[in-house]
């Protein structure tokens, strides 16, 4: 039902059905991915003008989606469509492994949609991380991970381009690759703190902006001390559990 015709529909109706239509209109772009996850639903007085409705039809409509779970309400911020649940994913830093067999040790079935597969020269902090001469090339890899389909980390990594043929060779697991060509790490350094996520960075995990995430840092090298990865990662706040054991 296009938008006029839906407002016809709720300017002959008597009010007792109009919250329903708008429910399931929401509910329709929902499903359709009109509204992603963690998108914004539009204030009251807006739905109102749309639909042609009082706002107490369109709050009806709103708490009957709230009430289904698909959508959530935050306190002095607004109505936003649910994120997807999923059962959190322990990283156990006492092992150096990738996030494709992390979310495969939990069940889930890992993917990535790519932002970006390029080589180019390094960057003064790439350069440092790596302990590469300026102008090095390496190959970096941004993409958005997933377990079972729903976002949980942005992940951006640089490899020294003479430990990978090229960037097409990695599809899932970028440690698969590294370790067909000879170069998976065997040790790394790694930090973690808690961080706020930008803009930008919640846009693409579908969560609210400002959003508390965890953001690893990680130095990956081979058994002779080389730099070989040198990755920044971006979790959702809400997917991730960290855990070491302590002797």
């Amino acid at each position: 039902m296009n938008e006029s015709a839906l407002r016809s529909a709720f300017l002959k109706d008597d009010g007792g059905h109009a919250y329903l239509l708008i429910r399931n209109a929401i509910r329709d772009e929902i499903a359709g991915g009109k509204l992603k996850p963690g998108a914004a639903l539009a204030p009251e007085r807006e739905l109102c003008v749309l639909y042609g409705v009082s706002r107490i039809t369109v709050r009806k409509a709103v708490e009957g989606l709230v009430e289904e779970g698909l959508l959530t309400r935050t306190r002095g911020s607004g109505t936003y469509v649910s994120m997807p649940s999923i059962t959190r994913v322990e990283k156990n830093f006492a092992i150096l492994t990738s996030f494709s067999e992390d979310i495969r040790s939990r069940g889930y079935k890992p993917s990535s949609i790519w932002l970006k597969k390029t080589t180019s020269m390094t960057t003064p902090e790439e350069a440092l991380a790596l302990g590469l001469s300026p102008g090095s090339l390496v190959h970096r890899f941004h993409r958005i991970r997933c377990a079972d389909g729903v976002r949980v980390c942005l992940e951006f990594v640089v490899v020294p381009a003479q430990f990978l043929p090229s960037v097409d060779v990695v599809q899932e697991s970028l440690y698969e690759a590294m370790a067909a060509a000879g170069s998976r790490p065997v040790r790394a350094l790694q930090r973690l703190r808690a961080a706020p996520l930008s803009e930008a960075h919640s846009e693409l995990l579908g969560v609210q902006t400002g959003e508390c995430g965890l953001f690893i840092e990680r130095r990956g090298f081979l058994s002779n001390g080389t730099a070989v990865e040198f990755s920044q990662c971006y979790y959702h706040g809400e997917a991730y559990d960290v855990i070491a054991e302590l002797g």
